[in-house]
Formats: C-alpha cells, structure tokens, sequence
C-alpha cells in the first residue's frame, strides 16, 4: 500500500438515467451529480465532505470506497485502480481495507451484538469471538453481548457498529451521516466515541455529513455544491 495517498480520485463525474414517463431509463436525459471530482486522502488524515441534502455526498462516498462506479475519471484505493476491478474484485479489496458506519446502523435483526461483530470478523478473516469481546466492551457494551438490536437503543446499536467497524481493523472508515438517526445528546457522545476510537486506531477517516460544526472536528473540510468539489482550506 502507498504511503503517500489512501485514495485519489481524478476527473471523476457521476450521471444517471432518468426515467420518462413510461419508466424506462433515457440515457439521453442523464442527471449529472458529480463533476470533475479530484481529490487525494493521505493515511491518517480525517476528512468531512459536507453539502445539502442530494448534493452528491453519499454518491462520492460510494465511488470513493468502490460500492459504485464512475461515470468517467478514475479512483485508486489503497493503490488499486478501481476501475480495472469487477465487482468481486471490489468487494475484496473493501473487505481488506474497509470500514463502514452508516447512519442505519444495518446490524443483523437476529443476532446479537456480539455475533453482528463476529459475522464481520468472520469476513475479513481479521479476529474471533475474543477480539469481538474486546471491541464491544471498548465501546461500553461488554454488558450487551447478548442482546439483539430490538433490545439495544438507538445510540447502542451504532455502537455496535462501530465495534464492528473497527473490529476488523480498516486502513480507512467510510462514515455516512452517523448520527442522523440518533438525538442530538446521544449522537454527540457517539461521535466523541467514533473520534476517540479513530485516533488510538489511526484510521483515515472520511466523514460524511451535513452538520459543519461536526465537520470542523476533521482535519481538512470538503465541500459538496452542484456537484463539484471545494476544499474550504483552500478556499480561505
């Protein structure tokens, strides 16, 4: 893996189909969302990419972490071209690198905390039952081991998934809107615990959000507007 860029991405755009009125897609009415995307993410640098509501801020998450594709341009991670890798090819690459923290939590309903973090282990090949332990009490639910996400609160299952996140020790945590689905006490002591986590870790972290005093806890600020990309450190 490269010392000198976790990710760069350059000339990257995003279009997609619209559909008429029967439906179906029309190509030659595509919507363009992202425009000439150039960006390079250092190891160890944490990273906001902020913007409005449908301004593209997931979009770019998915093609920086390779859930999706570019229209045009190319994104290296970890010093692979994506665009030279099929899906399968992706996949692996995001399981040998990758951590994620979705404002959805997205825990398995019928497993408990400590087998949600075991399932992700068990993928990435990275720990066991031992290691799952420790992350969840690290995360101060060394007491909920047992319960299933129906028994957890809002702010427990995030914490769960951060665990699981971490657990598999990533090069790189994808965060999308973390505390959105969360009250704002609650989500302020989750992102305290995401920091906390992410500097004894040394992750590289890339935030997504919409919240700029949550951005400003980053190193560097990225901004999302029509669909091109702006670094507030540069622009000041």
């Amino acid at each position: 893996m490269p010392s000198q860029a976790l990710i760069t991405a350059q000339g990257v755009c995003k279009t997609v189909a619209t559909g008429n009125a029967g439906g179906e897609k029309n190509p030659a009415a595509a919507l363009s969302i992202l425009h000439d995307i150039n960006l390079v993410i250092k190891p160890g640098e944490s990273v906001a990419i902020i913007g409005a509501s449908g301004s593209g801020k997931t979009t770019l998450l998915g093609l920086l972490a390779g859930l999706d594709t570019p229209s045009a341009g190319t994104i290296t991670l970890c010093g692979h071209e994506l665009n030279t890798l099929d899906e399968d090819g992706r996949a692996a690459l995001r399981k040998q690198y990758v951590g994620f923290v979705f404002q959805s939590f997205l825990l398995v309903p019928t497993f408990t905390a400590l087998e949600n973090v075991m399932l992700a282990l068990s993928v990435n090949g990275r720990g066991d039952a031992n290691t799952a332990r420790e992350w969840l009490t690290r995360v101060g639910l060394g007491d909920r081991l047992q319960h299933t996400p129906r028994q957890l609160s809002g702010g427990e299952q995030q914490r769960v998934a951060l665990a699981r996140a971490f657990a598999g020790n990533p090069a790189i945590l994808f965060a999308d809107e973390p505390t959105g689905n969360l009250d704002s006490k609650t989500g302020g002591q989750i992102i305290d615990l995401l920091f906390a986590l992410n500097a004894d870790a040394g992750t590289t972290l890339v935030l997504v959000t919409h919240d700029e005093k949550l951005a400003a806890r980053c190193q560097r600020q990225l901004r999302i507007d029509g669909g091109h990309l702006s670094d507030l450190h540069e622009a000041s």
